[in-house]
């Protein structure tokens, strides 16, 4: 038996594998979800010969845009899948999760092996995934430039809340002849203290796990840390947390 979990967040798409197989694999998520779902089912049978459409493959779906996999056995929510991929990679059984996604940011509590509360910061993109790589565009750097950049410059405070005016402020920072890496200083600390703000009013517990695209990042592993008061725990397949966790529920 192959059991899939499918997490398609809001700019990746996280594919894990468990049972005869086990694997992951991350696709950009593009401009529709009901494509990027077509093309896991073509590289999973092109290139690891699993067949969705069979019998011995039991399928789960998650994230932004999971009704969009036809083939799924079932659709799970995202919090749920967290939790579970959580749980089996770091072997606990109380934590809490804090996930950096593309447009959103989720604090998640976990108190013995079951989803005791959680937090999301859904209304604006401000410290998330999205409002670093706008701020990438605008500084003219990949994402992981932008946080050696960071690493070696001198904050710079950005004071606006919202996307849209922020961008504006890094504006005029760049027009005032600042610094690349004082800017780049900024917008990591910027998405910190925003993360900071969203976990400082859900509640922190100890084991702090760090999911999401960012969770492999040390630099901002780093920084959070600092601005939690308190170690951050990450895992190499921190950004396959809802894929693994689908692909768990799925074999039970």
């Amino acid at each position: 038996m192959f059991f899939v979990g499918i997490d398609i967040g809001s700019t990746a798409s996280k594919v894990a594998v468990r049972g005869q197989k086990e694997l992951e694999f991350v696709l950009p998520t593009g401009w529709n979800s009901k494509e990027t779902a077509f093309q896991i089912k073509k590289n999973l049978f092109d290139v690891y010969g699993i067949d969705v459409t069979n019998n011995d493959v039991i399928t789960i779906s998650t994230g932004y845009g999971r009704v969009s996999v036809p083939y799924a056995d079932k659709t799970v929510t995202e919090i749920t899948c967290h939790a579970k991929g959580v749980q089996v990679m770091h072997n606990l059984k109380s934590c809490t999760i804090i996930d950096v996604g593309g447009q959103d940011t989720k604090i998640i509590s976990i108190k013995d092996g079951n989803v005791d509360d959680f937090t999301m910061n859904d209304k604006c993109s401000a410290g998330t995934g999205k409002f670093l790589e706008i701020m990438c565009n605008r500084l003219g750097l990949t994402i992981d430039e932008l946080f050696t950049f960071a690493n070696k410059g001198k904050v710079l405070q950005i004071s606006s809340m919202c996307t849209v005016f922020a961008e504006s402020e890094i504006i005029g920072l760049m027009g005032d002849g600042n610094k690349r890496e004082d800017i780049a200083a900024g917008v990591v600390d910027s998405v910190a203290t925003k993360v900071k703000q969203l976990a400082t009013r859900h509640g922190l517990r100890n084991n702090v796990i760090l999911t999401g695209g960012l969770s492999i990042n040390p630099i901002f592993i780093k920084i959070l840390s600092e601005h939690l008061g308190q170690p951050i725990i990450a895992h190499e397949k921190g950004r396959f947390a809802g894929a693994i966790g689908a692909a768990v529920i799925a074999q039970k």
